[in-house]
């Protein structure tokens, strides 16, 4: 089997276990089906930008030009940074775009990917974030109006808590199994101000997630496009926005948006 175009980080649905699957050009090959196979991925040194298809020598913000980096609302600061939103007073790059993606209902949840962590999401994101990020379980803390208060709260809880994601030790799997995610969002709660405490949601579900991995690498070892045009290797999981291959490697695809690959399977 062979495929080839331009991918965009993988898509994917809740499941037992997680599926997965890529977009490369104008086909979607099904990630969780290649397990336990060779694949081989190569790269010609093509990148198109992923909003105007432009092509580029380097992607900035996980696919863009420069020129789209620049400009387009889906790379402003607030993507990473939602406290600095300013939507509500009609201030973005693109308001329309800002009234379907900052002006709508945002949860700010904790996660458990190896140590505890805070975070912000669109509700339609919900579970897709929380899989993009190889949390293992996770759970609401706050429901908000729009992106701006979340991000306040989510600065807030900073103080107590990381906002990053261990990458490393989520690939390896090493989760701190005794955090108890009712209890810290109890404690959360508490850190809160009153005027923020108003947002704090009820629901009190834990999503556990688990993914499609046959082997977890011990010593990691990060490979990329950027310095190899060639991958080649046995699919051993799946987890976050990653590939896992033998001998400990670990190919982040996220991070290849825009990225023209052929990808072939050893049948």
């Amino acid at each position: 089997m062979n495929y080839e175009g331009n991918i965009l980080k993988m898509r994917t649905e809740l499941d037992e276990p997680i599926r997965y699957s890529l977009p490369i050009g104008d086909q979607v090959v099904d990630m969780n089906a290649l397990l336990g196979k060779q694949i081989h991925f190569h790269f010609d040194g093509q990148i198109n930008c992923i909003s105007c298809g432009k092509r580029t020598k380097t992607s900035f913000s996980q696919g863009f030009c420069y020129s789209c980096f620049q400009i387009v609302p889906e790379a402003s600061e607030t993507v990473m940074r939602p406290e600095l939103s300013k939507a509500q007073f009609g201030v973005a790059r693109d308001p329309e775009w800002a009234e379907k993606h900052d002006l709508i209902d945002h949860y700010v949840y904790l996660a458990v990917s190896s140590e505890l962590k805070v975070g912000v999401t669109r509700h339609h994101q919900i579970p897709t974030r929380w899989i993009d990020q190889g949390a293992s379980r996770a759970i609401k803390l706050a429901k908000t109006p729009n992106r701006h208060i979340a991000g306040v709260i989510e600065v807030l809880l900073k103080n107590h808590f990381t906002d990053k994601t261990n990458w490393r030790a989520m690939l390896q799997n090493k989760v701190d199994d005794a955090i108890k995610l009712e209890e810290e969002k109890v404690k959360a709660r508490d850190l809160m101000p009153a005027e923020l405490q108003q947002y704090f949601s009820d629901e009190n579900e834990v999503l556990e997630l688990r993914y499609p991995v046959e082997v977890f690498p011990k010593k990691i070892k990060s490979i990329g496009f950027d310095k190899l045009a060639d991958i080649e290797g046995t699919l051993t999981g799946i987890k976050g926005q990653y590939l896992l291959f033998d001998e400990d490697r670990v190919l982040n695809i996220r991070k290849h948006n825009g990225y023209f690959l052929r990808l072939s399977v050893n049948s």
